[in-house]
């Protein structure tokens, strides 16, 4: 397919450009790594390439995890031990977070002709499926994020979701009410932006515009299963200890460490991968009977 027939150079030359700002800004604010900030650079002008709606969210992912991870970060310095000043992400985390939901953004603007299109299964179900994946993708993504960053900060003590106990803060698979309420409010800020933008950049009318709004309540439980998921991974394929030395949790074994929970088999950018996938997979289904 020849895309500059279809879109011609302005956009992607102008999704470039925005792309190159945002990912100057964030390097200097050291939200981003040099690795990161290239990586979010390519993903980051396919998504404002493939359309508004998708450039939308993905910043609005971006730029509100940025800002959270920023937040008491002095209290969050002292919890974990892999806790960096501004939350430099590098081009693994990027990628985990979002090339997915790029891919299906880069899809739906393929199958339409680069155009923005209405959540309407009966019409097009493969399309409403992959919006409904970048909707999901993006929702777990920002509500793991937003609980991780605020549910740190709970006064009361976590607790290890795969047995209710009482762990400290920092543990991979904690949850607390703070948190789990972080990572509903995460998903919805996703769902709202994504509905917003795409009255906008769509022409929906009749029955079909009122359906768009169900794509709302549908991202705050992206971003609360989400949540939820990522935390039982945590709680079981992730390490967590306590250094006796550090007086600290820590996601490596060693002499000095004693095990709360879960087995060293991935890592947490590989978790957020994991999750974002198939809470991505999991909304693209339900969208074929919601739309």
């Amino acid at each position: 397919m020849d895309i500059g027939s279809k879109l011609g150079i302005g956009r992607p030359l102008i999704a470039a450009a925005v792309s190159s700002l945002i990912a100057l800004r964030s390097w200097r604010h050291k939200s981003l790594s040099t690795s990161g900030a290239l990586a979010g650079l390519m993903l980051l002008t396919i998504s404002l390439t493939a359309g508004p709606r998708f450039g939308a969210v993905i910043l609005a992912f971006f730029f509100s995890s940025s800002q959270l991870t920023k937040y008491r970060s002095d209290v969050k310095k002292s919890i974990d031990e892999d806790f960096k000043a501004g939350g430099q992400r590098d081009w693994s985390q990027v990628l985990a977070n979002a090339l997915v939901g790029t891919l299906l953004s880069l899809g739906v603007a393929v199958s339409t002709g680069w155009q923005d299109t209405c959540l309407d299964s009966q019409r097009a179900p493969l399309v409403t499926a992959m919006l409904a994946g970048v909707l999901g993708h993006y929702a777990c993504c920002n509500g793991d994020t937003w609980s991780s960053e605020l549910g740190v900060l709970s006064k009361i003590q976590p607790r290890l979701i795969t047995s209710f106990k009482p762990v400290p803060r920092g543990t991979n698979g904690g949850v607390s009410v703070l948190g789990t309420a972080a990572a509903a409010a995460g998903g919805t800020f996703i769902g709202l932006v994504f509905v917003l933008v795409g009255l906008f950049s769509t022409r929906c009318e009749g029955p079909v515009w009122g359906m768009q709004w169900l794509a709302l309540p549908l991202g705050t439980l992206c971003g609360l299963l989400g949540s939820v998921l990522d935390s039982f991974l945590g709680a079981t394929v992730q390490f967590s200890g306590n250094c006796v030395v550090r007086k600290k949790v820590v996601g490596k074994p060693g002499p000095t460490v004693q095990r709360i929970a879960g087995h060293d088999l991935m890592s947490n950018t590989g978790v957020n991968f994991v999750s974002a996938l198939v809470i991505a997979l999991a909304s693209a289904t339900a969208s074929l009977y919601l739309f």
